[in-house]
C-alpha cells in the first residue's frame, strides 16, 4: 500500500466521540514507552503525525487519522501507566476497553511490545482479555534495532513459546523498527489485503 494522504481527523475523550464508524479502523496500543508514535510516524511516512515523548501518558485521548480517504488509523492511549494516579490510569483503562468493545468498525488491533523485555504480565493479559472479548489482534513487536538480530529472534521464539502456554494459534506477528523503519510495509501489506477483502464481500460498518 502507498499512503497517499494522511490527515488528523479529531481527537476523543469519549468513544461516543469518535468520527462515524462507516469505514475500517485499525488501532494501535501498548505500554508506555513502547515506541508506538514513532513507529505510526514511520509507517505514515510522516515526521510528526503522532506526538512522540519521553514522558509516558502522552496520549491521553482517542486520536483519529484518515488515511488514503477509505480507513482510519486510531492512537489509543496506552495501558499500565506508572507515572500517572490510579484514577487517572482507571480513566485510561475505561476509555480505551469501551473504544474497544463498543467501535464497530474496529477491524484489528496492534498490540505493541518492545522486543528487547520478556513477556511482561501486564502485556499478556491485556491480549489474553483481547482473546476473551473476540477482539481480533496483532503483535508488533518494536525497537528492533535496539539488539543484534539473533537476541531479537530468541526474544520473539521466547515470546511465542509463552503464548503457546494458552493460545492454540497465534495471532499475526510484525518486527518492526522505527530507526530503520523496518516492518510498516508489512503492516500496511495486511490493511490493504484486508481492506480488499472488505470490500470484495461488501461489509457494512452501520
Amino acid at each position: 500500500m502507498i499512503v497517499k494522504t494522511v490527515n488528523f481527523v479529531k481527537s476523543s475523550g469519549k468513544w461516543q466521540e469518535c468520527p462515524e464508524p462507516t469505514i475500517p479502523e485499525y488501532a494501535f496500543i501498548g505500554r508506555s514507552n513502547v515506541g508506538k508514535s514513532s513507529l505510526i510516524n514511520t509507517i505514515m511516512n510522516h515526521k510528526d503525525l503522532a506526538k512522540t515523548s519521553q514522558t509516558p501518558g502522552k496520549t491521553q485521548l482517542i486520536n483519529h487519522f484518515l488515511v488514503n480517504e477509505n480507513w482510519y488509523l486510531t492512537d489509543l492511549p496506552g495501558y499500565g501507566y506508572a507515572k500517572v494516579s490510579k484514577s487517572l490510569r482507571k480513566d485510561f483503562e475505561k476509555l480505551i476497553t469501551n473504544y474497544i468493545l463498543n467501535r464497530k468498525n474496529l477491524v484489528n488491533l496492534f498490540v505493541l511490545v518492545d522486543i528487547r523485555h520478556t513477556p511482561q504480565k501486564i502485556d499478556l493479559e491485556f491480549m489474553e482479555w483481547c482473546g476473551e472479548n473476540g477482539v481480533p489482534f496483532s503483535i508488533v513487536f518494536t525497537k528492533q534495532d535496539k539488539l543484534k538480530p539473533g537476541a531479537a529472534d530468541r526474544n520473539v521464539e521466547v515470546y511465542k513459546t509463552k503464548l503457546l502456554e494458552t493460545w492454540e494459534d497465534l495471532p499475526d506477528i510484525y518486527i518492526t523498527s522505527a530507526e530503520k523503519k523496518m516492518g510498516g510495509n508489512e503492516i500496511l501489506k495486511f490493511i490493504e489485503k484486508t481492506n480488499a477483502y472488505l470490500v470484495k464481500n461488501k461489509v457494512k460498518f452501520s
